[in-house]
């Protein structure tokens, strides 16, 4: 258990059965009235983000939650089988846990966050930002940078994404994993 005021950024709480992490949090101390907490907790299992307020000395329960690198190895079904960095031990994981799934290859590294005490598995996420190269997309006219227009292009694992018009098959370029956005092209 912990106290309201102990809140932080990142800390996991069970609320109502369900389990939350903290996204963003304010200590707010009225004129009139006692102090609380402000704060915005994001549900793991579902991804929605309420509002919510603590007055100060409330009791939460809290959940240590532990971090681990995994290695993505292959699809089977619904789950992806991941590889555990330390121990080698193989877990599955549904593909609806896995934050940027529709990017990933084999042998990426993702990070798995797991509830300590009864070790199941919250949710897997991919790093923010992955180099992938273009398979598909139509040919660039020299100089066409002028503009923000874009084109539709496919990346090695098949995801469809909008490039600007000069990036070419065969281009590494940097993809936002959590909306699938150009970030930038990488140069070798």
């Amino acid at each position: 258990m912990i106290n309201a005021q102990d809140i932080k950024n990142g800390t996991c709480i069970r609320m109502d059965g369900r389990l939350y992490f903290v996204v963003e949090f304010l200590h707010v101390k009225p004129g009139k009235g006692n102090t609380f907490m402000r704060t915005k907790l994001k549900d793991v299992v579902d991804g929605r983000v309420l509002e919510r307020r603590f007055n100060i000395g409330e009791k939460l329960e809290d959940v240590r939650v532990e971090r681990r690198p995994y290695q993505y190895l292959y699809a089977e079904g619904g789950d992806d089988i991941f590889m555990n960095q330390e121990t080698f031990e193989q877990i599955p994981i549904n593909k609806d846990l896995v934050t940027g799934a529709a990017f990933m290859l084999e042998g990426d590294i993702v990070e798995v966050v797991s509830d300590a005490s009864t070790e199941t598995v919250l949710y897997a996420e991919m790093p923010i930002k992955v180099t992938r190269a273009i398979t598909y997309t139509e040919p660039g006219i020299k100089g066409d940078t002028a503009t923000n227009t874009l084109k539709p292009a496919t990346v090695e694992p098949g995801v469809e994404i909008r490039v600007p018009l000069f990036c070419n098959i065969g281009d590494k370029i940097r993809i936002d994993t959590r909306d699938g956005s150009y970030i930038e092209r990488v140069k070798e």
